[in-house]
């Protein structure tokens, strides 16, 4: 009897020991984010890049120029995003409270109409607790969030060379570590290999999701359809829901600049890229075991958004899956990784 009580006490001493050093963990994160957010956007960068850097050294090239080559590209790419941005994202922050206002007036415009007819709401209120600018003043809290951390640049750039040059020699390690223990090697291979191959086709199909969100955006004749582009590609890290928030800025502007089908346009053209890139050519490309539940991307976007702020929603699923391919990679915790899993993968495999 006593040993049944010692037993079940040492297991709940045991999960708040575990529990408390999580809460200190966050906190410390919190806390250290700014040097944590440049750290976390180096190596999004360097696992973005490190198969260029693979497939350039496959053709003959030194692995120091390779990734000389890689670093002016990231450079060259970074100049033309702040050049074609930087422009766009001021106008639109000079405007915003004329945005703002607009809204708020287009609100209170359609609550009347609606009184009008018989409908009785309190427009009032309802604008109290959703103010229909709120999202104009995220886009622009999220895209200066960003700014202000590509301002360290320089060491962003430093900390890719250096981990472009780690991983040209980390399997070495690996072997020397492990002794030349093969599973072992194998388990940390494959989760690396998972990890660049979910983060490239991501990349390719948010790019990919961007410029087509650009290109119609130009078409319709939406103000700063670069920036909504930009924003898109950020958004479709956040799958699901990622693209339903990039578009309502843009349907928003094209509602106070045009007028309502202007806006219904660019809602539909966004429900048709999202359905034809996110629904149907990433599953192909991604395949089984490449996706989290809908449920797990809405919390993971809170808690990395209050732990890292804006630039942690965008980091949000690309972290949180990153942790779940960690976990498939093990035995003893491939059940939480199943947990996480996109239901749509569970019904398929049941079948």
């Amino acid at each position: 009897m006593d040993n049944t009580l010692n037993s079940g006490s040492g297991k709940v001493q045991q999960f708040l020991f575990t529990f408390a050093a999580f809460i200190i963990v966050i906190a410390g994160m919190r806390a250290a984010q700014d040097i944590l957010i440049p750290f976390m956007l180096s190596v999004f960068i360097a696992v973005i890049s490190h198969p260029l850097v693979v497939s350039l050294r496959a053709r003959g090239i030194h692995t120091g120029f390779s990734i000389l080559l890689v670093i002016f590209a990231i450079i060259a790419v970074g100049f033309g995003i702040t050049s074609l941005l930087g422009t766009s994202l001021n106008d639109f922050t000079s405007n915003l409270p004329n945005y703002q206002k607009l809204l708020q007036d287009n609100a209170a415009n359609f609550f009347a109409f609606l009184e009008e007819k018989g409908i009785a709401l309190s427009g009032q209120a309802i604008l109290e607790r959703f103010d229909p600018g709120a999202a104009m003043s995220l886009t622009s809290t999220i895209l200066s969030g960003l700014g202000s951390v590509l301002s360290n640049a320089l060491l962003i750039l430093l900390m890719v060379v250096f981990m472009l040059l780690e991983g040209t020699i980390f399997n070495h390690k690996l072997s020397q570590i492990f002794g030349g223990k093969k599973e072992k090697i194998d388990q940390i291979d494959s989760f690396s290999k998972t990890v660049k191959r979910y983060m490239l086709i991501k990349t390719g199909t948010s790019l990919a999701t961007g410029i087509v969100a650009t290109i119609w955006l130009s078409i319709i004749g939406v103000d700063y359809p670069l920036l909504w582009g930009f924003l898109t590609f950020l958004f479709n890290y956040v799958p699901t829901i990622g693209s339903i928030i990039a578009a309502v800025p843009p349907t928003l502007l094209a509602l106070i600049q045009m007028g309502f089908f202007s806006a219904f346009l660019t809602g539909i053209g966004y429900i048709v890229i999202n359905l034809a890139i996110g629904s149907f050519l990433e599953p192909r490309f991604m395949g089984k075991g490449l996706g989290i539940s809908t449920l797990l991307v809405i919390l993971s976007l809170i808690f990395w958004g209050w732990v890292f702020g804006p630039i942690g929603m965008v980091l949000s699923v690309p972290l949180t899956m990153t942790i779940k391919i960690a976990l498939s990679n093990f035995e003893k915790t491939e059940w939480i990784s199943t947990l996480m899993d996109d239901p749509k993968i569970g019904f398929s495999g049941s079948k």
